[in-house]
């Protein structure tokens, strides 16, 4: 691919993997993963959004892979993984469970990461025999479940059948993207950050979504557009955190907290106040602490390793969503 695919120097340069290798998926999709970190290291997975890719987690796997195994990979048709025709939330966990069928040992538990389109990749696989294998828990970064066009906030009108139908034409349309210009970027920006994000942090998200190939973009989008997967947020039995901004335009809140009031066993939603839909990039520093609170709580710890960490497992209490805490975190704004 002739386009840059992100910043070639600064916190969103992305690291040098430890190892890379290609997955081979259930329909014989070829997925591109990386490995960062020590062997042996408590595993993260991260699965990335719509028209981004890994290098979309620089800032969290700079940080993490000092002590911790970090498995990021790239969705069909993103980044370095080709272009499939099968474009379905089905294929999207037949790529989850074969990532970690094949980068993670028999019985081996890792934390699971999702941000928007890989939140919904979660969703997608919870009910899934290998997901349930290996997810010792969930963190849902800027994600929903259904409803996305019609909630969307990134046409300023009043919601109802015009702006839903406007921002699916927006949201799916098959116009090239274009170089990363100072409009470019403008243009980004309002539709995906927080108003205080930062040039550099701007810069690094519109690299990125702009090296998506537009086919694969629109293909996407379409199935965005149709998503209802309700049924796999009931499906997540694994404690499960949510993080969402509270300026995100593409999925706006009422998304996070649907999700902490229909998960099994939601353990946290946190809000991060004037953040937009790129947290792990806008609120790098929030986002990477949640993962390592989450690690430590339910993949490293005795109580994690002795109970297995997941609502199937006797003594594993049942956390009702309802009155979930709401934590505030002041971050980008």
């Amino acid at each position: 691919m002739s386009r840059v695919l992100s910043v070639a120097s600064g916190p969103y340069a992305p690291p040098v993997p430890a190892r890379t290798l290609t997955v081979v998926s259930a329909d014989g999709a070829r997925l591109h993963v990386e490995v960062h970190g020590p062997e042996g290291a408590p595993a993260v997975v991260l699965s990335h959004g719509w028209t981004c890719s890994t290098a979309f987690w620089a800032a969290q796997i700079r940080e993490l892979a000092r002590d911790h195994r970090v498995i990021a990979y790239d969705q069909r048709g993103h980044g370095r993984s080709p272009a499939s025709p099968a474009c379905t939330t089905d294929a999207l966990a037949d790529d989850l469970e074969a990532v970690l069928g094949q980068t993670l040992e028999s019985g081996e538990k890792a934390l699971v990461v999702g941000h928007s389109m890989g939140g919904m990749t979660v969703m997608a696989a919870a009910g899934r025999a290998r997901f349930r294998e290996h997810a010792a828990a969930v963190l849902l970064c800027s994600t929903g479940s259904s409803r996305l066009v019609a909630e969307s906030r990134v046409v300023p009108l009043r919601a109802g059948r015009a702006r839903t139908w406007i921002t699916g034409r927006i949201l799916g349309s098959r116009a090239p993207l274009g170089p990363v210009t100072p409009l470019a970027m403008r243009v980004l920006k309002y539709g995906t950050m927080g108003a205080g994000s930062a040039p550099h942090m701007v810069e690094a998200c519109a690299r990125i979504v702009h090296a998506c190939p537009r086919a694969v973009r629109h293909a996407w989008a379409g199935v965005l557009a149709a998503l209802d997967l309700d049924h796999g947020v009931r499906e997540l039995r694994v404690p499960t955190a949510v993080m969402h901004g509270t300026r995100d335009r593409l999925t706006p809140p009422v998304h996070a907290r649907a999700l902490a009031a229909a998960l099994p066993y939601c353990v946290g939603l946190t809000e991060l106040p004037g953040v937009g839909h790129m947290t792990p990039v806008e609120a790098p520093d929030p986002v990477t602490g949640r993962i390592r609170d989450l690690v430590t709580t339910y993949v490293t710890s005795d109580d994690a390793r002795s109970e297995g960490a997941t609502s199937d497992t006797p003594g594993v209490p049942q956390q009702q969503s309802h009155g979930t805490p709401v934590q505030q975190i002041k971050e980008g704004a």
